[in-house]
């Protein structure tokens, strides 16, 4: 792998390329499983959970030299620099799933590695992720009916939001559950590949967590703290405007040198309570999926749900409701 990154052949000559890898999906719980693991002493998780490192080909444009996001091969390995000897060192980057070189380039790099990813009921989980690129302004759509319309079109590449790659918003190629899995199987042997389910995960958090455990080949007795994956509060946003300013509010706070001097007063000064008010203005709870979108979600991406669950050897059309549709 070249210094440059960018996704060249070969071994690195220095550094720790991780051992482990949770390539995914966004929305299934990857955060909580990278906090649990971050807690267990024999294993290093840096504070970055997504460097995102190897999957290129899902960046608008290369990173920038000091983004934040390592643009070289000695800054992603600078992450793991403070791994103590012996400990078992990981990363999670949910998109790595998605990308269609990440997984070969993964294997240049550490071909022994293990991976880790997770699937969660297709329409749930579009709904979940649509959100989450509203608010990171990856989407402009509002609307999950009209963003999954507007597929075709930006496979044409019209009505893309500056900045975003195209491919964050071909939400049915997303839910591509089994080829995505056979592309890591195409690199590592299956016994290197841990397939979870999502529900499995929020059903049973602990034993899930023993699996992944003992999977890795580490202490399944550590005492971890068990953290449920992240229920969603006021995160959808009601206000692009105020979306907009506030997370200029957010980066003047945690990046002061990066924002206006007017906003870095406001993100100062601005009460407590008054943050409260702004953040109730401009964000609210998730609606619930329309149920009429949902049925005819489920019509559409059974075919895949089908094919994963033949793929790994589970009832997937009955575990995730899909029988009758």
């Amino acid at each position: 792998m070249s210094s440059a990154g960018g996704g060249g052949g070969g071994q690195p000559t220095s550094g720790h390329v991780p051992d482990f890898f949770i390539v995914g999906h966004e929305k299934c719980g990857t955060t909580a499983l990278y906090k649990m693991l971050r807690q267990h002493p024999q294993v290093f998780m840096p504070e970055h959970k997504e460097p995102r490192f190897f999957s290129w080909d899902l960046r608008h444009s290369p990173p920038k030299p000091g983004a934040e996001l390592p643009d070289t091969l000695e800054r992603y390995l600078e992450l793991f620099a403070p791994a103590a000897a012996g400990q078992l060192v990981g990363e999670a980057s949910p998109q790595y799933i998605r990308s269609p070189g990440a997984a070969a380039q993964i294997a240049a790099a550490r071909p022994d590695a293990r991976i880790i990813a997770i699937f969660r009921e297709p329409a749930s989980f579009l709904r979940s992720f649509h959100v989450q690129a509203v608010g990171s302004l990856l989407e402009t759509e509002p609307d999950l009916r009209a963003a999954l319309a507007l597929e075709q079109s930006r496979r044409e590449g019209r009505n893309i939001p500056e900045n975003t790659h195209p491919s964050w918003l071909m939400y049915s190629e997303h839910v591509a559950y089994a080829e995505q899995l056979r592309r890591f199987h195409a690199e590592f042997g299956r016994d290197q590949v841990l397939p979870l389910i999502y529900e499995d995960y929020r059903r049973d958090n602990e034993g899930t967590l023993a699996r992944v455990m003992r999977f890795l080949g580490i202490d399944e007795t550590a005492p971890l703290e068990q953290i449920e994956t992240q229920r969603e509060g006021l995160t959808a946003v009601r206000s692009m405007p105020l979306h907009r300013f506030s997370r200029r509010l957010r980066l003047a706070r945690n990046y002061p040198e990066r924002a206006d001097p007017l906003t870095r007063a406001v993100a100062r000064l601005a009460p407590r309570p008054a943050r409260r008010a702004w953040r109730r203005a401009a964000y609210k709870a998730p609606p619930p999926l329309d149920a009429a979108l949902a049925l005819e979600m489920r019509r559409r991406f059974k075919p895949e749900v089908q094919a994963l669950g033949e793929y790994i050897g589970r009832d997937l059309v009955a575990l995730w409701g899909y029988e009758d549709v």
